[in-house]
């Protein structure tokens, strides 16, 4: 089963559930579920930020594992993670990341979209 998981909840979800549950499974390659991507709102996208613990051990497995790894465009760039980059064709705002791990993105839903479209995720898992 591949799965996405996208993270909306405020407080503690991401250190616990992430960092306690999930990036050890999939360190271990115990997850149970092949993960096709990560999409980060609200101070979530903070977990990502280039020199925090949690964020660089995630980075190495989405490396690892061609797992997506994308902050909300706008949750970012208010917290400092990303700045406008131009516009994509369709004359939405593009934007790039700043200050974070290897290989996270930005975008909105419909880069999400786009990035996970043809991975065949089965189940999205909001947390």
């Amino acid at each position: 089963m591949r799965v996405a998981y996208v993270f909306t909840t405020a407080g503690r979800t991401v250190d616990y559930v992430l960092g306690d549950m999930i990036v050890p499974q999939l360190e271990l390659d115990d997850h149970g579920a092949e993960v096709a991507g990560m999409f980060f709102f609200h101070d979530n996208v903070y977990a990502l930020r280039e020199g925090d613990p949690l964020g660089e051990r995630l980075a190495a497995v989405a490396d690892d594992r061609d797992i997506l790894l994308m902050l909300c465009d706008r949750c970012a760039t208010k917290r400092g993670l990303a700045e406008r980059a131009g516009e994509h064709a369709s004359g939405r705002e593009r934007y790039e990341p700043r200050d974070v791990v290897d290989g996270v993105t930005v975008g909105c839903f419909p880069d999400l979209y786009a990035a996970l479209g043809e991975a065949g995720v089965d189940q999205v898992i909001t947390l």
